[in-house]
């Protein structure tokens, strides 16, 4: 699995649940950090902490495990780690003050408007 397939499937599980304002940053070309950052903001503490679940349990279906888990007992941010893939799931609040996608503006916005229609299985090639 390729990092952007990585990515586009933990913005899938994000849709999945109904994250809101789901964005995906490529940040290859100005970060060494990782390849992309998928960014989602949940409506309540319950919903960040579903929306994070999902992505880890989703991504765990695929054979893609989490290096690292932040931020899942506070109220606002949850940050998971896939190596070239962070995903951050926020609060509205903790989404505004932040800002990331200000922060990153230099990075390439990925269209992710498929993935709503499409069933996770069919995010990527066939073989």
């Amino acid at each position: 699995m390729t990092t952007l397939e990585t990515a586009r499937a933990a913005a899938k599980a994000l849709c999945e649940r109904k994250g809101i304002d789901i964005k995906l940053i490529k940040i290859t070309d100005i970060s060494s950090i990782a390849d992309y950052f998928v960014i989602a903001t949940g409506s309540s503490t319950t919903h960040v902490k579903s929306l994070a679940d999902n992505v880890e349990y989703r991504l765990d279906s695929l054979g893609v495990s989490c290096s690292h888990i932040e931020g899942y007992r506070s109220d606002s941010w949850i940050l998971l780690d896939y190596v070239d893939v962070i995903v951050h799931v926020f609060s509205e609040e903790a989404r505004d003050y932040y800002s990331l996608e200000r922060l990153w503006q230099d990075g390439q916005l990925e269209d992710i408007s498929d993935i709503e229609q499409l069933p996770l299985e069919d995010l990527f090639p066939k073989n």
